[in-house]
């Protein structure tokens, strides 16, 4: 099933809004699918879709600097980040 693009930016937005309420947390793929109810494996995706366009960033390791084995958190890039902070004052 091929979905649009119009609806492919809706979840987009509804990921990038989720990573902005989020913050300072930053929360695994599973969390992000789970909070706008969709498949983990096209969440990821379009994760990396959007890590292309220098949207979000990839956190690969914890506090730690332990790498996570299979598990990928999620935040904004400090330049999407500020633009959501600057509209939401």
């Amino acid at each position: 099933m091929k979905i649009s693009q119009e609806k492919i930016d809706k979840i987009n937005e509804q990921i990038l809004h989720f990573l902005y309420q989020s913050f300072p947390n930053q929360p695994f793929t599973a969390s992000i699918a789970k909070e706008i109810a969709r498949d983990e494996e096209f969440i990821k995706k379009i994760l990396f879709e959007m890590k292309e366009k220098g949207l979000v960033i990839p956190i690969k390791k914890d506090n730690k600097g332990n790498i996570f084995s299979k598990r990928i958190k999620w935040k904004l890039s400090n330049k999407v980040y500020d633009i959501y902070h600057k509209n939401n004052i």
